[in-house]
């Protein structure tokens, strides 16, 4: 007698294909992509104790009206237990999470209110929302009154959909599967969501979701799928409950799910402009150095202050000076594992203060995205340096 587990009574592909469908009535999306990234993060949401982290979802962009909140309210109608977490503490989340109902899907609108320039006093809320994307994330809290307090930890882990306006802390980010929403041009066209119509549909779309997610559990539940070539670390991380999913599902869905898997990976480094020491280190090699061996300070600030759209003419007020360059860099080693710093450099029979590419070499390595293609170039030698500086 077979003990094999029966096969799914329910076309997993097909009803994917379903929720994605559900969505392109009422979203517009910027990437293809984005719409299958999706429908898998709605199912998994549905098989969240088969896996060791669980993605965030971030519908952002940078001006209002772009069809954020619609995003998130079609996924509301899909996803099991939501709860909407606007103006939300962080001890009704946590609490919430834990709570006797079972596991909530939080869904925080305006985003931008815990995390943008608004945010004000918001650091258990963040605390929150750092700790909860992987299983073992808890939230530690002092219960009772008076001296007779226990601490106790909360549960955090449990999927959240967030949109907002502009961008999020790369704590955040690079645990996201980011869709970069903007307003519909004038030959888009959705169809107007009407919610006591059709929340019964997302709902109905729910419930098959849920019964076929429990028919697969035994396909996901430890399973770690096979990952397109190049993702790895926090990308992997991100995507491997969706890929498990869409192996789960089969039909195109797996080839599906990596195409967009590769995509919005990319996607996501190039809209990536990373810590501002990153990006530092980015335009000292694209746009100071580039080719140049050696450069004083003096000409590396002049070059620095003079680009387009960089923040080094204006830090605070005041533009970028040797000692906020000296201060910057030597965060970063050198591939000798020596804190970059300043060295002598000799020009036209003078002693200047400056840096070495071979001492940012190393640092431009791990931490720099791809050259970018319209680098400048390079510097002409310096007055009276007889080529010394570029030698």
């Amino acid at each position: 007698m077979s003990t094999n587990p029966p096969a799914p009574a329910t076309d997993g592909a097909a009803l994917l294909d379903e929720v994605e469908a559900f969505h392109r009535r009422f979203n517009i999306f910027p990437l293809e992509a984005a719409y299958v990234a999706v429908a898998l993060w709605d199912a998994h949401a549905h098989l969240l104790d088969c896996f060791d982290s669980t993605p965030r979802l971030a519908f952002l962009s940078p001006e209002p009206g772009s069809g954020k909140s619609r995003a998130l309210e079609i996924v509301e109608t899909l996803v099991p237990q939501p709860m909407v977490a606007v103006n939300a503490s962080a001890s009704a989340l946590f609490r919430a999470v834990s709570g006797m109902e079972g596991r909530p899907t939080i869904l925080f609108d305006e985003i931008d209110t815990v995390f943008g320039p608004k945010a004000g006093e918001n650091e258990q809320l963040r605390g929150f929302l750092n700790a909860g994307h992987r299983r073992s994330g808890v939230m530690w809290r002092c219960v009772g009154d008076g001296s007779n307090q226990q601490v106790q930890e909360f549960p955090s882990f449990c999927g959240v959909a967030v949109a907002g306006l502009g961008s999020l802390p790369d704590t955040i980010l690079t645990r996201s599967i980011i869709v970069r929403m903007r307003r519909r041009a004038p030959n888009e066209r959705v169809e107007p969501f009407r919610q006591r119509i059709h929340e019964k549909e997302g709902h109905e779309l729910r419930d098959r979701l849920a019964t076929w997610a429990q028919s697969v559990r035994h396909l996901v539940d430890g399973v770690f799928p096979e990952l397109p070539e190049g993702i790895s670390d926090r990308p992997a991380d991100v995507w491997e409950p969706l890929l498990a999913i869409a192996d789960a599902a089969g039909g195109a869905w797996p080839e599906r799910a990596r195409t967009a898997c590769i995509e919005l990976v990319n996607a996501a480094k190039l809209g990536d402009k990373g810590s501002i020491g990153i990006r530092l280190l980015t335009d000292l090699r694209d746009y100071v150095f580039n080719g140049i061996d050696r450069l004083p300070t003096v000409a590396i600030l002049d070059r620095l202050h003079s680009l387009e759209e960089a923040p080094w003419a204006d830090m605070s007020g005041k533009p970028l000076d040797a000692r906020g360059l000296s201060r910057m860099l030597r965060e970063y080693m050198t591939a000798d594992n020596t804190p970059i710093a300043a060295r002598n450099i000799k020009a036209g029979g003078s002693v200047m203060k400056g840096y070495y590419a071979t001492d940012l070499h190393d640092a431009w390595q791990r931490y720099c995205p791809p050259p970018a293609e319209s680098a400048l170039l390079p510097l002409p030698p310096l007055p009276g340096s007889s080529e010394a500086v570029s030698g």
